[in-house]
Parts: structure tokens; C-alpha cells; sequence
């Protein structure tokens, strides 16, 4: 794709949001490196891995998952790391209703909860990792604490599933309510009982077998949307407040995660 660099975005919210964001940013990206950038907005997180492992895609931005099994799969490398409110990590929070809604970790068995989707950090793989740490779930399998577990396949599915007393938790990250939930008196339903430790942000990764000298050009344009021109445009596509470089080592607590559930992307 020497003619100019392809962009993968990973569903997070609405895909019409997804699209409009992605475009203004990707206009603006594409200024900077003074190239075109075409955008792809994939179905799923294993959708964005198959692109780079085949070269149709040049750039994704990954959840952390996606990317150590990018990195795996594809031999993608990661370039910037996002920061929001300052941190360049997050949580994972169990979200419930205020009034009537399960209190402890411990309320939870035999009730019903929604995950994101399998290769969500924070919609399911970290959830499941604490729960299996503290011998609340067995072997990998949900149903050893929980009644039922689904996948709502998005953050604010998730959390409207608890809202509409579909399930009794949800999980995804700490500021999902604020930046998903439009309507105030929806957020006050919601409070979150239990936390887990933190986990690295998502970020922007590189297919294999770029040109170096692009991906240096690349690097630094998106460091550079740093500026008073980029930062609204990255608050709008995730909700991000800057980004940072990143190394693949910032990860590893990642790849435990992702050897403990035995991940693989799925396969297509």
C-alpha cells in the first residue's frame, strides 16, 4: 500500500459513530503524513488481526488483547499507547444496579452476568482472570459460578443489559457509564462492586514488514495529533486524552492473562 497507509479501527461503540470519527481522524493523520489514509472499520477484534496478518490493513488501533495476539499472529508492533485521565492504564469494574443489585463478589453466584465480547480486556478477559484467581470461577467456564453468561458484543450493550435487569453485572472499563450512557439519570442507576487490578491501555499497532522509515513517519505523526488540532479528534474516536510511545514489554502483564484463558484470535 505504498499509494498511501490503510486504518483499521476495533469496534468499541456504534459503528456510524465509529466511521465519522475515524474519518475526521484519519483526514487529519493523513495531513500530517501527507498521505492518504483509507479507512476500515472491522466487524470485530478478530477482524482487525486477520487485516494486519494479511496485509490488507497498514495501522489498527487495538485493545491490548487484540494487539499481544496481533503481535503473536501477525508480528505486529505497537507505536503509541493511549492516556486518558492522565494514565496509560485501566481497569476492569462489575457493574450493577444501585437499588436492588448484588453487593459483594460473592452475590454473584448463581446470578447472571453480560460480557462484551471473548476478546475484550476489559469486557472479559480480565473479569475472568480475577474471578478465576480468587477460585470463584473453575476451569475457565463461567457457568462453574454464574447462572448464565452472555455477550452483548459492545461496552454500552453491556451495561443497558443491567439497566433493563436483562442480567445482574456487567463488566467493562471504569469510565463506560460516563462516556456511553447518555442520559444522567441512567449513569445514577449504576454503581460498580468490585475492581481489578490495572491493565495496560489500548493503543496503535503496525502490520509486519512496513517500511521502516514509514513507520517512523507514522510514530510521529500520531504522537504529534498531541496538539490542540488532534487531541479533540482522539477524545471523539476512543475517548482518549493523548498518546504516549509504547513497547511491546508494556504488555506482558497482557500475555499472562491471555496464556491463564489459553486465547487464540478466533478463527474465520
Amino acid at each position: 500500500a505504498a499509494a498511501g497507509i490503510t486504518l483499521a479501527l476495533t469496534p468499541s461503540k456504534d459503528p456510524t459513530l465509529l466511521q465519522e470519527a475515524g474519518t475526521a481522524l484519519a483526514q487529519e493523520l493523513g495531513k500530517r503524513l501527507d498521505l492518504p489514509i483509507k479507512l476500515y472499520v472491522a466487524a470485530d477484534y478478530a477482524g482487525v488481526i486477520e487485516a494486519l496478518r494479511n496485509g490488507t490493513v497498514d495501522l489498527a488501533f487495538v485493545h491490548p488483547v487484540a494487539y499481544v495476539l496481533a503481535n503473536r499472529e501477525a508480528r505486529a508492533r505497537i507505536l503509541v499507547k493511549s492516556i486518558r485521565g492522565g494514565s496509560a492504564t485501566y481497569t476492569a469494574r462489575f457493574f450493577v444496579l444501585k437499588e436492588g443489585g448484588p453487593r459483594t463478589l460473592d452475590d454473584l453466584r448463581g446470578k447472571t452476568i453480560a460480557f462484551v465480547d471473548p476478546a475484550s480486556t476489559s469486557g472479559y478477559i480480565y473479569p475472568m482472570v480475577f474471578l478465576m484467581k480468587r477460585g470463584l470461577v473453575k476451569g475457565k467456564d463461567p457457568k462453574t459460578f454464574f447462572k448464565d453468561a452472555v455477550f452483548s458484543g459492545a461496552h454500552d450493550a453491556v451495561l443497558h443489559a443491567v439497566l433493563r435487569r436483562q442480567v445482574d453485572v456487567a463488566v467493562s472499563y471504569p469510565h463506560a457509564p460516563d462516556t456511553l450512557l447518555k442520559d444522567p439519570a441512567q449513569r445514577a442507576h449504576l454503581t460498580f462492586i468490585a475492581e481489578t487490578p490495572p491493565i495496560p491501555n489500548d493503543g496503535a499497532c503496525v502490520r509486519e514488514g512496513l517500511a521502516p522509515d514509514l513507520v517512523q513517519r507514522v510514530k510521529a505523526a500520531l504522537l504529534s495529533l498531541n496538539d490542540p488540532v488532534g487531541r479533540p479528534l482522539l477524545k471523539r474516536l476512543y475517548a482518549v486524552d493523548g498518546l504516549a510511545e509504547a513497547t511491546d514489554a508494556d504488555f506482558d502483564p497482557v500475555r499472562e492473562a491471555v496464556d491463564l484463558l489459553g486465547l487464540a484470535p478466533p478463527k474465520r
